[in-house]
């Protein structure tokens, strides 16, 4: 499929998805997947630009892949969950020239496998140890996963052979179906590996470790950055310097990412504007009082 096609398809979905109309097309579009972060902080940017700049903001929620895709082919301005430089390095490597890094907006983010802490580290603290009879026979062969189009979904399949994991199934789901297992799992006091990332409300809300990755399949420290379409920065000069002055401290989104959980997070992006004038006034004007 030739680029012309695939971003005449892709705009079609993106339309279809939110029922765009002709009064529409000149808001700023941000595309953004249901993960606990990305959700936090793109409405949080929807407010501020709303608010404090005037704009108006279509939030398009769709999967990873296509974000990418839309972002290179102009069908979308913004997305604020770019994982780099490894997990979405396959992303970049195919339409890195087509798009524009706008900056970090928090790092020491990372993936990796996590377990409740409840299940014994001398049976089970590393990748490596779910090759124990034992183990596999207390998990059922089950990884609960997330989303098909993840990048982490993808590390972990990878993950499964770098550490031979015969007789092991990645469960597919999405991020509120893995939480929903870990939570299941966690009630009833049972075994369970969940693919994982933090920062994510999870580890707030329950006491969990991540696996050793000896192999480091699962990658490093990485940090998470705001891409725009090209020429969105000569479009909303304004907008563009507000996204590349965002910068949230991990423990603090962490925190707004479980209030939001624990309420929603449209009252969690109220929390932290009310809490956090500077940060907002800074992230608009690149005045330091």
């Amino acid at each position: 499929m030739n680029k012309t096609v695939a971003s005449t398809l892709l705009s079609g979905v993106l339309a279809a998805s939110v029922g765009l109309s002709t009064a529409q097309a000149d808001d700023i579009q941000i595309g953004w997947t249901a993960w606990s972060d990305a959700e936090f902080v793109t409405k949080l940017a929807e407010r501020v630009i709303e608010d404090e700049l005037g704009y108006s903001v279509d939030l398009i929620q769709t999967d990873i892949a296509p974000q990418y895709q839309g972002l290179a082919s102009g069908d979308i301005d913004l997305m604020l969950m770019a994982w780099l430089p490894g997990t979405h390095e396959d992303y970049m490597e195919r339409v890195g020239q087509d798009v524009v890094d706008l900056g970090p907006l928090y790092g020491n983010a990372r993936l990796g496998w996590a377990v409740p802490d409840y299940i014994p580290e001398d049976e089970l603290s590393s990748i490596a140890d779910l090759n124990k009879d034992s183990v596999r026979d207390q998990l059922d062969g089950r990884i609960t996963g997330i989303d098909p189009g993840a990048g982490l979904t993808r590390l972990s399949e990878q993950a499964l052979e770098t550490y031979d994991l015969d007789g092991y199934n990645l469960q597919i789901s999405s991020g509120a179906g893995m939480t929903s297992a870990l939570d299941r799992a966690i009630r009833r006091d049972e075994w369970i590996v969940v693919t994982g990332w933090s920062p994510h409300w999870k580890f707030g809300a329950y006491e969990l470790r991540y696996l050793e990755d000896p192999e480091e399949a699962l990658g490093g420290f990485e940090r998470i950055h705001a891409l725009a379409r090209e020429g969105f920065a000569e479009d909303y000069h304004d907008v563009a310097m507000m996204i590349s002055r965002m910068h949230l401290n991990l423990e603090v989104l962490e925190e707004a990412m479980f209030f939001a959980q624990e309420n929603s997070y449209e009252e969690a992006v109220e929390r932290f504007i009310e809490d956090h004038p500077q940060h907002i006034a800074y992230w608009v004007t690149g005045e330091i009082d």
